[in-house]
């Protein structure tokens, strides 16, 4: 997995490039400092993951997302320190494919890479229940429940436990499972379900009531 990093601090760039460095299957093939840099960096790696910071002098990391995103250039993940609504939508509708704060946990931001480059989309879960609240808020309702009726109850227990916006690493905690058993049930339960990524997923998990606002991931 190639990743370029996007980030106006060098220190930040050089901690995550630290992280990302002890990682056998993850390459650092360049670094960016701001909007315009990664466009043109992005467009000459075709990196396979962008870790994009959104306030930089210049271009911001929204604007240069959509752009990179436009030009199938790479998929992004936003990593912010600042936790505020604007950013959070703003970056999905630029089609950032995740949204972490710095303060993520080392290994989260290595399964955070490995989600979005096998073709998903994660949220951090201080964000998860805005993303629900924003797009439940009302309208028709375009999931339907009677498709739980065709997973498993182990399925249906990951799902939820998606939906409280646990990673797979928690959730294989929580379970007393690996990680590739929680990998193969997620994949499993966006195939049934025929969600395109763990967002839709937490969505169709409160729309059809398997969980409610207020629920925790210990309840």
């Amino acid at each position: 997995m190639r990743v370029l990093l996007v980030d106006d601090q060098d220190l930040v760039r050089a901690g995550f490039r630290m992280i990302l460095s002890v990682e056998p299957d993850i390459e650092v093939v360049g670094e960016a400092a701001d909007g315009e840099k990664a466009i043109e960096l992005a467009l000459a790696l075709r990196p396979d993951v962008v870790l994009m910071d959104v306030q930089m002098p210049g271009m911001d990391g929204i604007s240069a997302t959509q752009r990179i995103v436009a030009e199938d250039a790479g998929k992004v993940v936003i990593l912010t320190t600042f936790d505020r609504d604007d950013y959070l939508f703003e970056s999905l509708g630029a089609g950032a494919s995740g949204f972490l704060l710095k303060n993520t946990a080392p290994e989260d931001l290595v399964e955070a890479i490995q989600v979005v480059h096998s073709g998903h989309a994660l949220l951090a879960p201080e964000v998860t229940r805005r993303v629900i609240k924003r797009f439940t808020g009302g309208g028709e309702r375009v999931y339907r429940p009677d498709l739980l009726a065709d997973l498993t109850d182990r399925e249906r227990e990951v799902l939820g436990l998606i939906a409280r916006g646990l990673t797979n690493t928690e959730i294989a905690s929580q379970l007393y499972v690996g990680e590739a058993t929680v990998k193969t049930h997620v994949s499993r339960v966006l195939l049934k379900l025929g969600l395109r990524d763990r967002v839709q997923a937490v969505v169709f998990a409160y729309e059809c009531g398997l969980v409610t606002p207020g629920d925790d991931a210990t309840g």
